[in-house]
């Protein structure tokens, strides 16, 4: 069950992750850099993007790992 909760967290984060930071961020690093071709452009801006999703994604994973391991606690396998 905790990786169930683990992976619904996981997509979560990712969700809000696009929605919310990784539009942002790309932009960020895009407007502080210097490029000799629009193609450069493109390409930081969508490794940025899925860079910040990847890391939405672990983030929730990780979150919803350690609620799961909280809440399971007390339980025992049999």
């Amino acid at each position: 069950m905790r990786y169930v909760v683990a992976m619904v967290f996981a997509v979560i984060g990712a969700g809000l992750a696009a929605v919310f930071v990784s539009g942002d961020v790309a932009n960020w690093v895009v407007a502080h850099q210097t490029f000799e071709s629009p193609d450069d452009v493109s390409t930081m801006e969508m490794a940025t993007y899925m860079a910040s999703n990847v890391a939405g994604l672990i983030v929730g994973w990780l979150v919803g790992w350690t609620i799961a391991g909280i809440g399971g606690a007390g339980k025992q396998a049999s």
